[in-house]
């Protein structure tokens, strides 16, 4: 196998084609000219052919040294576009981002976040692919797209993750449900037996509910109803007779207007943190970097979230994972 020579052997041998010596290939390489001899040698040796002839009188390239010559100028014209491509490709990059959201942080946080990077940086193009926590952490995983948002409670170690925002989960029904005159709380057991709208496996939601029921040593039951978007589980709340369980962000407007009631709960951990997630051991930098500081510096989107979690004693900073 042959060594292949150094690019820095290349770009000598034109400086000698050029400068027409010894002396002058040095000048234009910052090398004394002993050393230029001794490196253009190193070169013949590494290609098995004679490229320079050496005379009292000065230095020329022989007619192979012209061959090759024309060779290290195509070489060294090729290492250049790699450069200049790269580079590039590169500002591309900075100046373009990829994101997936799961269906929470896209319909009622992302919006606000990303309008305040447009303002911080319109030269930037963000396009946002929505879907549920499990699939949003699979394209950041398969490199996708360039950040994840998520809400699922726990993240794999396949990825890195900073705590940007936080929710409460809230039990919900509609204004002709038993439940919604109720006084005293609903606990674990009766809502685990209770036949719940719940959204797909996969959903953030479902999972932060379930393992919120599990701590209590209680799992959730089967549901008859399992639907894959939050409006669609309001609209089947509200209009039905069957309870549902979602953010607090999702659901302030129908609150507002009383086609959904809150439903007191007791025993139950309903807080979670919204993730930004990107892949494990890649350092976040640039654009991505940028949006997720300014949705970890983002108000509450609702100010019952921060109160509830102050009263928990939790941080009301955000935290990182690798």
């Amino acid at each position: 196998m042959s060594t292949r020579p150094d690019l820095r052997l290349l770009e000598l041998l034109v400086a000698l084609a050029e400068a027409g010596s010894l002396s002058g290939a040095g000048r234009a390489m910052g090398m004394a000219q002993p050393n230029v001899s001794r490196a253009l040698s190193r070169l013949e040796r590494q290609l098995s052919v004679q490229l320079v002839t050496r005379t009292p009188g000065g230095s020329s390239l022989t007619p192979e040294g012209v061959v090759v010559l024309e060779w290290a100028r195509a070489a060294l014209d090729a290492v250049d576009r790699v450069v200049i491509g790269a580079k590039s490709l590169a500002a591309q990059q900075d100046t373009s981002l990829h994101v997936a959201a799961s269906l929470t942080v896209a319909e009622y946080l992302a919006p606000s976040w990303l309008s305040r990077l447009r303002r911080a940086r319109p030269d930037v193009r963000v396009s946002l692919a929505v879907s549920n926590s499990d699939l949003v952490l699979e394209q950041v995983i398969s490199g996708a797209v360039d950040l994840g948002f998520v809400e699922a409670p726990t993240v794999p170690r396949t990825v890195s993750s900073r705590v940007v925002a936080r929710d409460e989960l809230i039990v919900v029904v509609g204004p002709t449900h038993p439940w919604a005159t109720r006084l005293d709380p609903v606990g674990p057991n009766e809502l685990a037996a209770t036949d719940l709208v719940m959204r797909e496996s996969g959903s953030g939601t479902r999972q932060t509910l379930e393992r919120a029921l599990r701590v209590t040593g209680v799992e959730v039951g089967d549901t008859h109803l399992e639907l894959a978007s939050t409006a669609a589980v309001k609209s089947a709340a509200a209009t039905g007779d069957t309870p549902a369980v979602l953010s607090q962000l999702a659901v302030a407007t129908e609150l507002g207007s009383g086609s959904l009631v809150r439903v007191p709960v007791e025993g139950l951990r309903l807080g979670r943190r919204l993730r930004a997630v990107w892949p494990a051991g890649m350092p976040l930098g640039g654009v991505a970097a940028e949006l997720v500081r300014l949705a970890a510096e983002a108000p509450p989107a609702h100010p019952e979230i921060a109160l509830a979690w102050s009263s928990l004693g939790a941080d009301p900073g955000v935290s990182a994972r690798r």
